[in-house]
This record gives C-alpha cells, structure tokens and sequence, in this order.
C-alpha cells in the first residue's frame, strides 16, 4: 500500500544503491513503512546539472504545451487519489477523506496553473517618441530550488511545483525526509505525463545539508521554502547572499475573533472542525480563540462538546476524526502548552493528554483562563490544543490580535457588515476570513505579512513568483 521511494533525478529513479538514509514512520503505529534514501553531494550536483539543462528544454517549450503535459499529469493524480491518499494517511496520520481531499486539490492547483501559464502576459507601452516601440515581457526566472515540511505532503510540494512550471522554470523539490510518499507519488504522475527529462527533480537528505549546498549553487535563481520562522530567515540570509528571489511561506498563530452579535454555536461548530483538522498541523489552523464575553460561554460549551465526540484513531478507520500527530517531537510540543498554561491558571475544559498506547495520539484539548502571555497564546501550537479567552470592546480585540509578530492567517465571525469590514481592515495579515474558512484555494493568493513571510503562491501571484520582468526599448 505504501511508495516505493527514491530520489528523481534527469528523468531516472534513483534508489538505495549504498546511499545513506532513513526510515519513514507510520505515526498510527510507531513503525516503519519504508527506507528512504539520501541523496549525496553527487546526487544533488547532478540534480543541478539536470536542472541546467531541464530549464532550457522547458523555457523553448510553447506555455501551450507546457500546459497539454501539466493538465495530463493532473489527470493521472485524480486517477491515482485512493492510493495516494492511503500513502499520506500512512505515512503523515491526517484521516482519509482529507488525504483525499488534499490529492484531488492538488490537482486542481495543477489545471489552474496551466492555464494561467497560457496567460503570463507582456503589454506594450505607447513610446514618447515616434518609432519607438516599449515592450514589457515575462520570463521564467530560471532554476528554482524549493522546500517543503511534512504535513501536506502533495500540497505544498504542488504549488511549488505548478507554479514554477507554469511558468517555464525547471526545479529541484527537497520534500521532507518524515513524509515523502506524497510528494513521489506527485512526481511520478509528472514523470508519466511526458515531462522532459531535468525539468523536475526530487532529492531528500539532512534539510541543512541539502538547502546550503542547493541554495547559493549558480545555476538557482529562486528559492521557495515553507516551514518554520528560524529556518525560514536562515534560508531567506543565504538566498540574499546571492541576491536571489524568494518566496517564504512560514509560521502564525491565528486569531479568531467572535462578535458579540454572531451565532456562538454555529461560529463553534464551523472553527472547531477546521481547528482539528490535520489534528491542528496546519499553518493556517485557528490558533487563538477571542470571544466576547456575552457570547463566551455558549462558544465555549458548544466547542467543547465538538472536541470531546471527535473520535481519535488510525486515520484509515472509517469513523476516524483525527488521527495521530506527526512524530514524537509535537507530542512533547504539547504537552509543554498543556503545562504552562495549567501553570498560568488555565483550566482544562477537555482533553490534555496523550491518547492510547501505541503511535503519537494526543486528545482533542480546549483550554480557558489562560493569560495572554501563557505559551500556547504567544507561540505557534501547530497542534489539537484550543485556548478560547474572552474579550470586551472591539479596539480591544484588534490590539490583542495584532500583537504578536505574525501575520498569516486570521478569522471572524459577525453578523454585521460594517464589523465584517472593519476587522477585515484592522486585522494585521496575509488571508483573512470572515465568516468563512475557506482562504486557500488554486486561484487565489496564499502568504503572510510580518514574520510569517513574504510572497504568495497561488493566484496570479503564485505565478509572478516565478517570473522575470523585462522592459525593451525598441527604436
């Protein structure tokens, strides 16, 4: 049921063949599916080489065709979704049907990239002078190195993937070492679909290992990273040694705020199920729960009785809700939130502990009272913790919300539409939804301001990110 795994490089699937390497654990289990192997200083010399050579091929090939081949590899990911989703449930412990639902966005991202490859339009600017003509062009910025972390492992990888080669870039993917199934399954679908030998490739190592020898190699142009702050602004100091483009797509700590004038149980029920989801591993997940305080306590029950029927399990299990954190690191993760917030006077409503004795489980968890400088309000839980606090005034929530360093994602609920406007512009952040959870899909820009980073991808955006401009003069 499980990937064959390797690396993918010019064209060729390279596997053990005496290179070091790793196993892949199932979090469900606690064992190992696979042995994945790493690629070594050679592999990745050759990956940039093939890379070279990939761009070139790709960037004379018409956006027409480059598209027939993206929308053919698209086609063979929606007729692989039950496999590839069993390889992510697998190897990543989100339950089925949001594998599921994963794979099919996924290719989605892939039809909506090839088009809008087809429309990477230049303009002509009227001269000042008669005879001049001023031309504006876009083109593919060149070899572009990208990164992603283990939590969506086609997703992210396809949007990095799409967007470069839609617009006639080749790339190196280094998709995480703890959840590579995903992303070889993409590239074998990329691979079938008669993508030219060099234009992608896929290797995997120690991250530090690969990004310093990938990023400050000549032949890359731009990097494109999703992940944590630190690694993020190491990765973005190396890039601008080399006065290279770079899209950062990095932590948050999402706010949510719930008007006095919102449906309570109806705001509960729609956050508490995107909370859960992924059991919180999500860098758009709602993290920090602001509710004012006439509506607090229905809020709170009515989210608490949604974590407490979420059944946790194997995310195969058909009545499975949420599955198992990713690796053992997130459960130590949370148990040092659940501590210091208990520490601080916070009040466990539910949950707070690990969960069964076998994988990486941890119980749906809420916590209230807590202060607004306890841990789990001030850093990124990336987990099923919940903390829901109450607030007073409107100017009140804003300052709170916009008081931490990031900026990626934010939520609000409300029945008015002059409040649904004001917080919409006074919340500092890259997506906001207001009534609405949806802020991420194919044709729309997803990025953060503040230290969550910089750049979009997705949208018109998402493509731009790949592009060169260039203005000719012509007399």
């Amino acid at each position: 049921m499980y990937s064959e795994l390797g690396l993918y490089i010019d064209g060729k699937w390279l596997n053990g063949e005496g290179r070091k390497g790793e196993d892949v654990i199932n979090p469900a289990t606690g064992k190992a599916l696979a042995h994945l192997p790493h690629a070594s200083k050679a592999d990745l010399d050759a990956a940039l080489a093939a890379a070279e050579k990939g761009f070139a091929i790709w960037r004379a090939t018409t956006a027409y065709d480059r598209a027939k081949i993206m929308r053919k590899a698209a086609d063979l990911l929606r007729e692989r979704f039950d496999h590839v989703s069993k390889v992510m449930t697998q190897e990543q412990g989100k339950v089925y049907p949001e594998s599921r639902a994963e794979v099919l966005t996924s290719a989605d991202i892939i039809d909506w990239y090839a088009e809008e490859g087809r429309r990477a339009y230049g303009r002509v600017v009227p001269g000042r002078q008669k005879g001049v003509r001023q031309i504006v062009l876009q083109e593919p910025v060149g070899v572009v190195a990208a990164f992603t972390p283990w939590n969506f492992p086609t997703l992210t990888p396809v949007r990095k993937i799409a967007g470069a080669l839609a617009a006639g870039c080749s790339i190196i993917i280094k998709a995480s070492e703890e959840t590579p199934g995903g992303c070889v399954e993409l590239v074998k679908c990329f691979a079938d679909a008669g993508l030219p030998a060099g234009v992608l490739n896929m290797v995997f190592g120690v991250p530090a290992n690969v990004s310093e020898h990938l990023i400050p190699a000549k032949a890359v142009k731009k990097i494109s990273f999703t992940g944590s702050i630190p690694v993020g602004k190491h990765l973005a100091g190396l890039a601008a040694k080399g006065m290279k483009k770079a899209t950062m797509e990095l932590g948050g700590h999402s706010p949510v705020v719930v008007f006095a004038d919102a449906d309570p149980e109806k705001a509960a029920d729609t956050i508490a199920a995107f909370k859960y989801r992924n059991a919180g591993q999500v860098c758009v997940a709602p993290t920090r729960f602001l509710v004012h305080e006439s509506v607090y306590q229905p809020f709170v029950d009515k989210f608490v009785a949604a974590a407490k029927g979420m059944k946790v399990g194997n995310g195969l299990d058909k009545d499975t809700r949420m599955g198992p954190l990713a690796n053992p690191r997130r459960l130590d993760a949370m148990e040092s939130f659940v501590n210091d917030a208990k520490s601080r006077g916070g009040k466990i409503a539910t949950g707070g502990s690990r969960h069964g004795n076998q994988g990486f489980f941890f119980q749906p968890t809420v916590i209230t009272d807590v202060p607004d400088d306890a841990k789990i309000m001030t850093e990124e839980p990336f987990g099923p913790v919940a903390p829901i606090v109450p607030f007073k005034t409107f100017e009140e929530v804003v300052e709170r919300a916009n008081s931490l360093p990031f900026g990626l994602a934010a939520y609000a609920f409300t029945s008015s539409g002059a409040t649904a406007t004001a917080i919409g512009d006074s919340i500092q952040s890259g997506m906001v939804g207001v009534n609405s959870i949806a802020i991420s899909t194919p044709e729309t820009p997803f990025g953060g301001i503040k230290e969550s980073g910089y750049g979009s991808e997705g949208g018109i955006e998402g493509l731009q990110a790949y592009l060169n401009t260039k203005f000719i003069s012509q007399a």
